[in-house]
């Protein structure tokens, strides 16, 4: 059987939540999104959570009410999805592209600081693959610019930096709750927050503006989340350290019994709880393949692998037609980095056999 590089894990609890919302007629958002993001908001450790419709929607959200605009420039990694810079655009703002650290893929601080103009607004901080940023050291540039701080915690449920969970640490964090994330509604997302004021925004923005029924004091869209996905996220909060703890056992077996020279597995700093969004592996120069090679090698043994993310995001087209260029962004390790890593199988479904066999596929090499 074909190991998948992703895997949502449902079971009879979320299908039972489901028929219950479906028995109620009431699908739309309520009293379960309501008490969704109060226990969300309880696991993460923050004061407030909204939720919305999906993770992207989230970005934007957050960008929005902390009235990021035209002629205003958000600093975000260069390696990442593009969905994390595109919320900037979408304020007209500019995104200015950071380089990442060699090791965790993360942004890198140094780079960070040199990139800061009279113009920024706000930094973009992405947990990527799982595994926190350098949180203390960003929130502190932060704090002496007098900039915002957004968690992108899209691939990070449960991740923690010296414990305590990512996501309480912004003026605003986000999540995703897409099909292949730590934990799932199907499309969903969230925005964490401890800041009262901005979460009453917030919840003005997601639902037409509106204080009270057919009152709308300020323009708004429908950005809501359904009580049917918010059942289905009830149980899955409740399983989601169990999937975490699996992940890192899983990353924790490959790293231990994957040998093979000029593959190098994935860095992990101590003091975090990297929660494995994805086993990002980085092909060395004495590997003995190319990566579309070992990727067609793979797949031919029937391992499922994803290359996250082939470009970073100032190569992408979109941003090539708004005039970012190799000369005006410079991001050489994001550049390197992208045409070296590629993601194996990490997530909870994946059995003591499959993982087996992916080692000894691998190491046959």
């Amino acid at each position: 059987m074909r190991i998948s590089i992703a895997k949502p894990i449902l079971s009879k609890e979320e299908i039972k939540a489901v028929n219950k919302v479906l028995k109620s007629n009431k699908i739309a958002s309520g009293e379960i999104v309501k008490k969704f993001e109060e226990n969300f908001a309880k696991y993460i450790g923050t004061k407030e959570c909204v939720m919305v419709s999906n993770g992207t929607v989230s970005l934007d959200l957050a960008l929005k009410v902390l009235d990021i605009k035209n002629g205003d420039e958000v600093l975000v990694p260069d390696f990442t999805f593009i969905s994390t810079a595109n919320c900037i655009l979408f304020q007209n703002a500019r995104p200015l592209f950071v380089d990442i650290n060699e090791k965790t893929f993360n942004i890198d601080v140094e780079d960070l600081k040199e990139k800061i103009t009279p113009k920024t607004k706000a930094v973009i901080g992405v947990h990527l693959f799982g595994q926190p940023f350098d949180i203390k050291e960003v929130k502190e540039i932060c704090r002496d610019k007098k900039l915002f701080l957004i968690e992108d915690c899209a691939q990070a449920h449960g991740a923690e930096y010296k414990n305590k969970k990512v996501g309480s640490f912004g003026d605003l964090s986000c999540f995703s709750f897409y099909a292949t994330k730590n934990m799932t509604t199907g499309e969903g997302g969230a925005i964490t927050t401890n800041n009262k004021k901005l979460a009453k925004k917030l919840r003005l923005l997601i639902n037409h503006g509106q204080t009270k029924k057919y009152q709308h004091s300020i323009l708004g869209y429908n950005y809501r989340l359904t009580n049917i996905q918010a059942a289905i996220g009830l149980c899955q909060l409740k399983k989601l350290d169990k999937f975490n703890e699996k992940r890192i056992k899983n990353a924790h077996y490959l790293n231990k019994n994957i040998k093979i020279e000029g593959l190098a597995k994935p860095y992990i700093k101590p003091y975090v709880k990297h929660v494995f969004h994805q086993y990002v592996v980085k092909l060395e120069e004495n590997f003995g393949l190319r990566r579309e090679e070992f990727c067609e090698y793979l797949r031919k043994n029937e391992i499922d692998c994803a290359i996250h993310y082939p470009s970073p995001i100032h190569k992408q087209p979109l941003y090539k037609n708004l005039g970012y260029s190799d000369k005006k962004v410079k991001c050489p390790v994001a550049t390197k980095i992208a045409k070296k890593v590629l993601s194996l199988p990490v997530h909870p479904g994946l059995k003591k056999e499959d993982l087996e066999y992916m080692v000894k596929t691998i190491n046959k090499l």
